[in-house]
């Protein structure tokens, strides 16, 4: 996570000297993102806070992603990521499909542009409203339980339109060292794989369109090592589930789970260790499955370093020895950078004086939001240069499960304008 030199970020703040690559720094100092200052892009969005996507990141990405992965392997972007329309859009063109959530990001994902058979329903608690918006676009629900698919059947005989549907298989395994285990033992998500083959056979009597099967077992892990064992361990699931089908399937969603660095501990996914043992999994795929789609989804890793969230100083103080810089953000715009969203451990994300982003470091100090709560910390005891109140403070690795993952209406505080740029 290193800048390199390329990038024109020079190291600052002692200990938290790693960043995403691809940001830059102004002669002056000031971080900049898609090539200007922050200043520039908080003075256009009215102030702060502000969240900047960088669209030439993310474009980057997902070209890393399409030299590493085979030719054959179809990319999905999972929208629950980063839902923010302008991205979404951006994004849409890049990729081979969508994946999705709700009946808020089935509108997004239409809006983008996105063939509706290209575009997968995913969630264990679909309503009937939203099984019935799914029949009426034509976008494929990923089935989550026998009952799901009977009320999707009965919904589409009342509307008189075919269903199209895949099965999300729960697997006997999960992607060892995930950061979240979706996969594997007693689970909401999904029908566990030995009920599978009952459930085809009932899906084809009820006159549904089988199209395949998602087999999603984690997320957030840089292992290339368990992802290369999930991959394969999913493939041979596939085939075999596929004995039991209707119909062979038109895709395998193998999920995604690469993971992107949060701390300097963390060593960065070997994507070409990953795609090429893929490769070759793939030149001898299973009968069953050799004329599929292949789908890898991702949301984290395609958009998660593109984002920062900026923040102004509006305080300063001291209690017993220690600085406090307090912020008009916090956890209810960043609720992953305060830790209190899946860390078990807190740890900082990123963060730096984005205004100062060159400048030494000279102090310690904790950067809290303006809740009144302490769980509000967006860094906490970190080497900074001495900041004043009207300095910005930028949180790195914002582009994933920020905005999108936070409660932003606790305790009434306006909402942060968002920017892709």
């Amino acid at each position: 996570m290193t800048a390199p030199a390329s990038s024109g970020v020079a190291p600052a703040h002692g200990e938290q000297r790693y960043w995403p690559e691809g940001f830059g720094v102004t002669p002056g100092g000031v971080l900049t993102v898609g090539g200007r200052p922050v200043t520039h892009w908080i003075e256009e969005a009215g102030g702060t806070p502000l969240f900047l996507y960088d669209s030439a990141l993310i474009a980057r990405r997902i070209e890393q992603l399409r030299a590493a992965l085979p030719e054959r392997v179809h990319l999905h972007y999972a929208i629950k990521a980063n839902p923010m329309p302008d991205v979404v859009g951006f994004i849409a063109p890049l990729v081979d499909g969508l994946d999705i959530a709700s009946a808020g990001e089935l509108e997004i994902a239409l809006s983008a542009g996105m063939e509706p058979r290209h575009i997968s329903f995913a969630g264990p608690g679909k309503r009937d409203a939203e099984l019935a918006a799914a029949i009426v676009a034509g976008v494929v629900v990923n089935l989550e339980s026998e009952g799901e698919m009977r009320r999707l059947a009965r919904l589409a005989k009342q509307l008189g339109k075919p269903a199209s549907a895949a099965v999300r298989v729960n697997p006997d395994f999960e992607l060892k060292g995930s950061g979240m285990r979706m996969g594997g033992g007693a689970k909401p998500f999904g029908v566990d794989a030995e009920r599978v083959p009952a459930m085809l056979a009932e899906l084809g009597q009820l006159g549904l369109q089988f199209e395949g099967f998602h087999i999603f077992t984690g997320s957030q892990n840089l292992s290339a090592t368990a992802l290369i064992e999930a991959q394969d361990k999913a493939l041979t699931l596939a085939a075999e589930l596929a004995r039991h089908a209707p119909r062979p399937p038109r895709f395998v969603n193998i999920g995604g789970g690469f993971g992107i660095p949060y701390a300097p501990a963390d060593k960065p996914l070997d994507l070409a260790a990953v795609g090429a043992a893929l490769s070759a999994r793939l030149d001898r795929l299973d009968v069953e499955i050799a004329d599929s789609e292949i789908i890898i989804e991702l949301g984290r890793y395609i958009v998660g370093e593109a984002g920062v969230y900026l923040t102004q100083v509006i305080d300063r103080k001291v209690s017993h020895g220690e600085v406090f810089l307090i912020t008009d953000g916090g956890l209810h715009h960043q609720l992953a950078a305060s830790g209190n969203f899946g860390q078990v451990i807190r740890r900082n994300y990123p963060v730096a004086v984005a205004t100062r982003f060159s400048a030494s470091p000279e102090e310690t100090a904790t950067i809290v939001g303006c809740l009144c709560t302490p769980l509000d910390r967006l860094a906490e005891k970190i080497q900074v240069p001495v900041v004043e109140p009207g300095e910005v403070i930028g949180v790195f690795l914002a582009g994933a499960y920020g905005l999108t993952a936070s409660p932003v209406r606790f305790l009434g505080h306006p909402e942060p304008a968002e920017r892709l740029v």
